[in-house]
């Protein structure tokens, strides 16, 4: 009889000074299958899906994460989540059409899918519950903008891509070439790189002459801001070239107040994996949501660096897994 009181007595609530009986919510397990675990990124996205699970109650955030990142690999953690049936899934797909596949499978088991990050193929809202993440376009056309006034209207452009079909970069250098596009003073070259730093230095070493003659830089992507920084130390080049990078790891940020890099467009992880938790949480409990949820992105510079808005961003704890 005490446990039967008790438990009775934990789903009773206070609304406008009525006391209410509500039913404990059901339990939900949701598992976050990010692209990789280097980098702060990823980092900060976790911990805003905790941070989320914790404000949403009852809500386990199963962290599952490639052992490589390739397609294949990360194709299988999202089988293994749906033969584990849990509760959704919440995805930044590595490439746009493979990850479609899984996906379907999911939702035909009746395991709910969000994309966040990156874009997947197929509709938001109907082939995926919502895509949670930021104008990639976007942010690469404020970047191209930026440097672009940093330099005048004028001169050698050197642009590091990445050589990975990841809807999110290829968006962002799109975005970029675009802008570069529109000044007819401005002379782009570009080379591509791998995902990982030590691939990124040796093929920015590679072109050593093409960046001494560079007035600016652009790196879309966390791994390659680090490599190319890197790769101006050991060339006696940084803070002598307009260089803008990609997301804030703490070795950029450092680099960016002493002068090695120009701007940093950062985007806010922790509030991407917050509202991604949150929209898959909500969809389960039956609200309605938005298809797309924008979480926008800043450029960063020396200027407004110590604004409450930037440190907020810069200040953020990160978790290891």
């Amino acid at each position: 009889m005490k446990k039967t009181i008790t438990g009775f007595l934990s789903g009773l609530i206070l609304v406008s000074g009525i006391w209410t009986f509500v039913l404990p919510q059901e339990k939900l397990r949701i598992a976050i299958v990010p692209k990789n675990k280097i980098g702060v990124f990823w980092q900060a996205v976790l911990v805003g899906a905790k941070l989320g699970s914790v404000a949403l109650g009852n809500v386990e955030v199963v962290w599952r994460v490639p052992q490589e990142e390739n397609t294949l690999s990360q194709i299988s953690v999202a089988e293994q989540c749906i033969a584990e049936g849990v509760s959704g899934i919440i995805l930044a797909p590595l490439e746009k059409d493979s990850l479609a596949v899984p996906v379907a499978k999911a939702v035909k088991k009746k395991i709910p899918v969000l994309i966040f990050d990156s874009q997947l193929k197929g509709t938001a809202g109907k082939d995926y519950i919502s895509f949670v993440g930021i104008n990639n376009k976007k942010a690469g056309a404020l970047a191209g903008e930026h440097l672009a006034k940093l330099l005048g209207g004028k001169g050698k452009v050197v642009m590091l891509r990445v050589a990975a079909n990841q809807t999110s970069i290829l968006d962002r250098e799109k975005g970029f070439l675009e802008v570069m596009a529109k000044y007819k003073d401005i002379q782009l070259i570009d080379r591509y790189a791998g995902v990982t730093v030590d691939d990124a230095v040796n093929e920015s070493l590679k072109m050593s002459n093409k960046l001494k003659e560079a007035d600016g830089i652009f790196c879309s992507y966390e791994q390659t801001t680090k490599a190319m920084l890197i790769a101006l130390r050991k060339l006696g080049l940084a803070g002598k070239v307009k260089f803008i990078g990609f997301d804030i790891p703490v070795e950029a940020v450092k680099a960016l107040k002493e002068g090695e890099i120009s701007a940093l467009v950062a985007q806010d992880p922790a509030r991407m994996g917050y509202l991604s938790i949150k929209a898959m949480v909500d969809y389960l409990r039956g609200k309605k949501i938005d298809p797309m949820i924008d979480t926008d992105v800043q450029i960063v510079t020396r200027e407004n660096i110590n604004s409450p808005e930037i440190q907020k961003l810069l200040a953020l704890p990160v978790i290891e897994e």
